[in-house]
C-alpha cells in the first residue's frame, strides 16, 4: 500500500487580534453580548462626569488664595505638572517710594488729615509678633514694621505674614546695633545686610529705613541708606516708651497723649505691654476720627 503525504499547511493569522493591533492567540474570542454594552457606555459617562466635577471642585472660587501668580501663554494641564503653582514665588513687595514734598528724614504726616502710622520695631517673639498684627487687622488697622535682619534669618516667615496683613515692611538694619556710631563701611552693611533679608523673603528691600538705637540718623547713615535704596530715612513724633514695659495703661496714655492728625507712633513687638495697649489704642483712636493706616498711605 502507497501511503500519500499531504504537505502541512502554513500556519494562518488570526483574525482576533487585540485593541492595539497584535495577535493575541489562536483562540477565538466571543462577540460581546449586546446586552452589556450600554451599560458600559453608562460607566464611562459616569467617569467624566465625575472628573468633570472634580476639577470644578479644584477651581472653586469660595477659597482664598494667597498672593495668585499671574500665568502667561497656553495653561498648562493639571497633571503636567501638579507641584508648579507650590514653587511658584509670590508677587515681590512694594518698593520704596520718593515722597517729594516730604523732607530726607520723615517724622510725621500731613496734619490736615485725621491718620496717624503705629510703627513697629520688629524683632522679639513671633507669637507676640502675630498677635500685634491679629489685633490691629481685627480693628481694620495697618501698621508698619521695621524688622530687624537677624530676626528674619530666625523667623522667615514673618515677613510674607507682614506683607499678607496689608502692612507696610521695612528696615531695621541687621543687628539692630547704634549705628549712628559706626563707621560709613559698618553702616552700609548693617543696612545693606538687612536689605538683602528682605529682597531674598520678598522680592523688594522694603518700603522704609528706621536707623537702631536712635530716633533720628547722622548725615552719615542717611547718605548709606540713600546709596542702599531708601530715599527718606522714617523717625517719629511720638514715642509710646513701650519697651520700658511700663505697664498697658502707662504705653495708652503715652500714644494718646501725644498722637495728632499725621503721627509717626514708635512702638515694640517685642513686649507685652504693647499687645495689650494696642486694643485700647485703637478705640480712642477711632473715638477721635484717627484712622491707623501704613505710612506709605499716610503720606499719599
Amino acid at each position: 500500500m502507497v501511503r500519500v503525504i499531504t504537505p502541512a499547511r502554513p500556519p494562518q493569522p488570526s483574525l482576533d487580534r487585540s485593541p492595539d493591533g497584535s495577535p493575541d492567540g489562536s483562540v477565538a474570542r466571543a462577540a460581546p453580548d449586546p446586552r452589556t454594552v450600554p451599560d458600559r457606555r453608562a460607566a464611562l459617562r459616569s467617569g467624566v462626569a465625575l472628573a468633570a466635577g472634580t476639577l470644578a471642585a479644584g477651581c472653586s472660587t469660595t477659597g482664598v488664595v494667597a498672593h495668585p501668580v499671574a500665568v502667561s501663554g497656553t495653561a498648562a494641564s493639571p497633571s503636567a505638572n501638579p507641584s508648579a503653582h507650590l514653587s511658584a514665588k509670590p508677587a515681590a513687595a512694594p518698593a520704596p517710594r520718593r515722597f517729594p514734598q516730604q523732607p530726607a528724614e520723615i517724622t510725621h504726616g500731613p496734619r490736615d488729615r485725621p491718620r496717624v502710622a503705629l510703627t513697629f520695631h520688629g524683632q522679639g517673639d513671633p507669637a507676640v509678633a502675630k498677635a500685634v498684627l491679629g489685633e490691629a487687622e481685627k480693628a481694620g488697622a495697618r501698621v508698619t514694621v521695621l524688622a530687624v535682619g537677624s530676626w528674619l534669618d530666625e523667623h522667615p516667615d514673618i515677613a510674607r505674614r507682614i506683607l499678607d496683613g496689608g502692612h507696610d515692611l521695612g528696615n531695621h538694619t541687621l543687628r539692630h546695633l547704634a549705628i549712628n556710631a559706626m563707621s560709613e563701611a559698618d553702616a552700609e552693611a548693617e543696612i545693606g545686610g538687612c536689605a538683602d533679608r528682605l529682597r531674598r523673603l520678598t522680592g523688594s528691600i522694603g518700603t522704609w529705613f528706621r536707623p537702631s538705637r536712635t530716633p533720628t540718623a547722622s548725615a552719615l547713615v542717611a547718605g548709606v541708606a540713600r546709596r542702599v535704596g531708601y530715599p527718606h530715612v522714617l523717625s517719629y513724633d511720638v514715642d509710646s516708651l513701650d519697651y520700658t514695659s511700663p505697664g498697658a495703661p502707662a504705653v495708652t496714655r503715652q500714644v494718646i497723649g501725644g498722637v495728632r492728625d499725621g503721627s509717626v507712633v514708635s512702638l515694640h513687638f517685642g513686649y507685652a505691654d504693647t499687645v495689650a495697649a494696642l486694643p485700647a489704642v485703637l478705640e480712642e483712636l477711632g473715638r477721635r476720627g484717627l484712622r491707623a493706616v501704613t505710612t506709605t498711605e499716610l503720606l499719599s
